[in-house]
């Protein structure tokens, strides 16, 4: 499957993605497998700036996690662009587990350093209206 679907709704509208298994395989099955556990249901957009939202983690303040971290993977074809949805990290590359971005504005100094999976297809004007703390309601998937 080339794509897969996800829909977060949250109380200012829906944002529609895509995610790409078949390029990031590691960083996708972890995303789905948070989002199918419905992990990320209730959590905060806890990072809000005139560049990037950030959600994703259960503490809300962005120091935690899942409990486990996956291995950086990333692919010539994604880049950090408006709209780009890619996993957030620490200072190691391998520390990424629950915690994404999305891009409002084009961010090519992360190119290479975060593990960018999926786009925003519909609702960019949702991630733009965004604020801190705003709430994912739900995340699923769509297909």
């Amino acid at each position: 499957m080339a794509t897969r679907k996800i829909l977060i709704s949250t109380g200012k509208g829906n944002i529609s993605l895509e995610v790409y298994p078949e390029k990031m395989p590691v960083t996708v099955e972890n995303f789905l497998k948070l989002t199918n556990d419905g992990f990320y249901n209730g959590l905060t957009f806890h990072r809000v700036e005139h560049w990037v939202v950030q959600g994703g983690d259960p503490r809300g303040n962005g120091t935690g996690g899942p409990g486990w971290t996956i291995k950086l993977e990333t692919h010539p074809d994604l880049k950090n662009v408006r709209g780009a949805v890619a996993m957030a990290r620490a200072a190691h590359p391998d520390s990424a587990g629950s915690q994404f971005y999305i891009l409002k504005k084009d961010a090519s100094w992360l190119d290479g350093q975060y593990a960018v999976f999926g786009r925003v297809t519909e609702g960019m004007d949702v991630v733009d209206n965004l604020e801190i703390g705003d709430k994912m309601d739900k995340v699923q998937a769509v297909d």
